[in-house]
């Protein structure tokens, strides 16, 4: 169905594939960055250890390690449940909501131990504080908003404390870091853009792939599977029948008089005739057998783990369906079949499609319009 949905149908379905290849690299790309930022908390509380109080770091990093331990509960749950439900709609509002308390625990904490009057502590942790803004940039590539929102709760509130500070130095280095900022949003826009266009070229690059495919094996008229496609995929049911003595039917259906139909009424009525067909063939096989057009008039189908007694009722259902075909002539539509089944002897494809051409050249010779078994 992929294949032939309206433009807007298509655009709709490669926007949606799109968004769900950004939440599969987002989920990538967390467990780094939910290691790094604790790993980032625990290297700056040490060094700050001695030079401030150690109640609040520990009240820091208590909270920093449920934060991070609710995280990698939901990755671990994301990559456990089938790929069915990894979706956007499911998953990016838990994953906003991680975030945004993960971000809000280190900015804070940060803030924190900026205020302890400390200018060597000042500069390191606003140091602290654009790696990870800097971490947040490659881990959150695929969204840009979780960029921005993990830069303006980790950063900025630093950056702006510093501000309005007395001394020039932390005014200088808080007006590095805004500066700092402003480039970095810049860049993940960018970044956002190309990775999109990505992203999108890539399921553009796939859904052509599948149309040529599915081109070069169909037949364009019937919709069916043209000879080559046929034969390749019904070897494999063949083989796959055989080794498990399964019973397997092959049908073969010839149009009556369709030289007279193309001849009295012409190409355009032929090819209404033909379509109509293949439309009938479509709608009567399962998933499980093959059907084919192999040329002119001449069909073939496949009926996979079928008896013979079941595969002539299949017939006669066919039969009756393409009688009762209305085409653009004013005569009327028949075909005759022919079916034969599968000894599991010293017989391979091509022999049991044989004896259903024979059956079906009986079938022609007795009249017509008929099912003759072989």
């Amino acid at each position: 169905m992929y294949l032939h949905d309206s433009q807007p149908a298509r655009e709709d379905l490669i926007r949606a594939q799109v968004r769900n290849d950004r939440l599969q690299l987002l989920f990538r790309q967390s467990f780094f960055s939910v290691f790094g930022s604790a790993l980032a908390a625990v290297m700056l509380s040490w060094i700050c250890w001695e030079r401030l109080e150690q109640s609040m770091i520990l009240w820091w990093l208590g909270l920093l390690g449920a934060s991070t331990s609710l995280r990698l509960i939901m990755l671990v749950t994301y990559f456990r449940v089938p790929e069915s439900v990894r979706t956007p709609e499911r998953w990016e509002t838990t994953y906003w909501v991680t975030l945004v308390l993960s971000a809000g625990i280190w900015g804070s904490g940060a803030l924190a131990l900026m205020q302890a009057g400390d200018m060597l502590i000042q500069t390191l942790v606003l140091l602290f504080t654009v790696g990870m803004s800097v971490s947040a940039v490659s881990c959150y590539s695929a969204y840009r908003s979780m960029t921005l929102a993990s830069i303006a709760l980790v950063l900025l509130p630093c950056s702006i404390w510093l501000l309005f500070q007395p001394q020039t130095a932390q005014q200088g280095m808080a007006v590095a870091s805004l500066i700092f900022a402003g480039f970095v949003a810049s860049a993940t826009r960018k970044l956002g853009r190309a990775m999109e266009r990505a992203f999108r070229l890539s399921r553009e690059m796939e859904h052509a792939h599948r149309i040529a495919a599915h081109a070069a094996q169909t037949d364009e008229l019937t919709g069916l599977q043209n000879r080559r496609a046929f034969f390749h995929r019904a070897e494999g049911v063949y083989e796959t029948c055989k080794q498990a003595h399964l019973p397997l039917c092959a049908l073969m259906l010839d149009i009556d008089h369709f030289k007279r139909i193309n001849d009295g009424h012409g190409h355009q009525a032929g090819d209404d005739v033909l379509r109509q067909i293949g439309r009938v063939i479509r709608q009567s096989v399962r998933d499980a057998d093959v059907s084919g057009r192999l040329g002119g008039e001449e069909f073939a189908l496949l009926l996979a783990n079928t008896p013979i007694d079941v595969a002539r009722v299949i017939a006669e259902r066919l039969r009756s369906a393409i009688a009762d075909i209305t085409c653009l002539h004013d005569e009327g539509v028949t075909a005759s079949l022919g079916i034969a089944e599968l000894n599991h002897l010293d017989q391979d494809l091509h022999g049991l499609l044989a004896l259903a051409d024979k059956a079906l050249f009986r079938a022609k010779a007795s009249g017509r319009n008929q099912t003759a078994v072989g």
